[in-house]
């Protein structure tokens, strides 16, 4: 079914709102390029609207009541965000949630070495990356050290225009004919993802040891010690991730799209953020979670495998006033669900892996996955065509533009989202969000239309659904 392109269809007044929603998702973007960096971006704004955390809720025996505003944060990871409705819990959620955890590389714990006068970082990917784009660009360090004394020391090096960036090398395309006979897969080995940052030696007045041989290394001991304050054994404890340096940017000559950083999924979880800040009373709770360790499983502490969710809602029912594992499982049975990922546009230079009549495209609006998995549906969650019709009802009540896809042809390959992990409480659930072009690179591409679109069909989720 073939859908207008909605650039076609804005007032003046939608492409001023248009553009403070692309305004507003670019400084997120920017802020966030971390996980831990996008539950701060979450928790600084929902504060500003007058969000309070569970815990005080909890620790003053305060019940919870239609109108409050509560937000529950899990180890700085994964956040989940409720505006709590006039309906009793039990009668179930209208749920926004969206991962932010991107591909990136990691540094591995013992990672300073010195090879051949130059100094690296050791490191490991993280989630499914075409290892050779991450190479011969500038990189930046985020994360944190956490040192003995409990002190958590933040970390943000390559982003400002005086700091110092870092690079993954790559062979001259001059001696490289052996390694373009490669696979792409094989062109660069995760072994060789390994950060390059420094080449100088540390001076001998400056205390180097006459038989030092590491001298690179000795001088990042050194500039690590002083500027920062982190010693070579305080890797052991820090989370370090490599990411690309620099802003979003607009891009195109009519500044139409986004171009930036970890847009997969984070295009769906600042969207989804946006949309409930703007909701003023709701019938059903609403809520928007935003979680950890999607590109890898949704495993772990902060992943949607985990029972956070699900004791932060067994916390809210004992708020209004039964600690019960039924009305949990209610709660949760009656809920519905946008699991808010993006979707693959469609993108002409590479038409050979689409089937167009089943393919997102640019400007089309939000983009709806009836199911996800790969070729056979395999892992997939296939929503039922009840919550379709209804999702369907909602759009239209409040003009979202919307389109339906599937990810690529049904044999070349397919992914997954957090859908199926919630579905299997019982609830609704279907897959929703951005369609974005050079899904997984360091820089990835949206349409600033589809943001828009997305933002206004979250809010219209969490209020028109019943």
């Amino acid at each position: 079914m073939g859908r207008e392109n909605v650039w076609k269809s804005y007032t003046p007044a939608d492409l001023e709102e248009l553009d403070q929603v692309a305004k507003e998702y670019k400084l997120c973007l920017d802020a966030g390029k971390t996980e831990r960096e996008c539950v701060k971006v979450t928790v600084d704004r929902v504060e500003k609207e007058g969000y309070r955390a569970l815990d005080e809720f909890i620790k003053a025996g305060e019940p919870l009541k239609a109108g409050d505003k509560v937000y529950a944060v899990c180890m700085d990871k994964a956040v989940a965000v409720f505006h709590i409705g006039r309906k009793p819990l039990e009668e179930g959620m209208n749920i926004l949630g969206a991962h932010i955890d991107s591909p990136r590389i990691d540094v591995k714990q013992n990672p300073l070495y010195e090879s051949e006068e130059f100094s690296y970082l050791d490191t490991h990917y993280y989630g499914g990356i075409k290892k050779y784009q991450w190479v011969a660009i500038p990189l930046a360090l985020h994360g944190v050290v956490a040192k003995k004394d409990g002190t958590v020391l933040h970390v943000n090096i390559g982003e400002n225009e005086d700091d110092p960036v870092f690079v993954i090398t790559d062979l001259l395309v001059h001696l490289a004919a052996k390694q373009l006979e490669k696979k792409a897969n094989e062109v660069i080995e995760g072994e060789k993802l390994d950060l390059l940052i420094a080449s100088r030696p540390l001076e001998k007045e400056e205390g180097l040891d006459k038989e030092e041989k590491e001298a690179i290394k000795a001088n990042v001991i050194q500039i690590l010690k002083e500027y920062y304050d982190i010693e070579e054994d305080d890797f052991g404890s820090a989370e370090l991730e490599i990411v690309p340096a620099g802003r979003s940017r607009d891009c195109g000559i009519d500044r139409s799209m986004i171009i930036g950083y970890g847009q997969d999924d984070r295009v769906c979880a600042f969207t989804s953020l946006f949309a409930i800040l703007d909701v003023e009373e709701v019938d059903r709770t609403a809520c928007c979670i935003l979680v950890d360790k999607e590109e890898i499983g949704s495993v772990g502490a902060t992943g949607m495998h985990s029972r956070f969710f699900e004791n932060v809602i067994a916390e809210m029912v004992a708020l209004q006033g039964s600690e019960s594992e039924l009305k949990v499982r209610r709660t949760l049975a009656n809920s519905r669900m946008l699991s808010s990922d993006v979707s693959a546009a469609y993108d002409p230079m590479f038409a050979e892996a689409f089937e167009k009549r089943s393919s997102a495209f640019f400007g089309k609006g939000l983009v709806f996955n009836k199911f996800t998995g790969s070729r056979g549906k395999g892992g997939s969650n296939d929503a039922n065509a009840e919550y379709l019709a209804q999702i369907r009802h909602a759009m239209d009540e409040k003009q979202v533009a919307y389109q339906y896809a599937e990810l690529g042809k049904v044999d070349v390959g397919g992914g997954g989202t957090i859908a199926y992990i919630m579905a299997n409480y019982g609830m609704e659930v279907i897959d929703s969000g951005v369609a974005v072009l050079s899904m997984h690179a360091p820089w990835e591409v949206t349409s600033k239309a589809d943001v828009y679109e997305a933002y206004k069909g979250y809010k219209a989720f969490l209020t028109e659904i019943k």
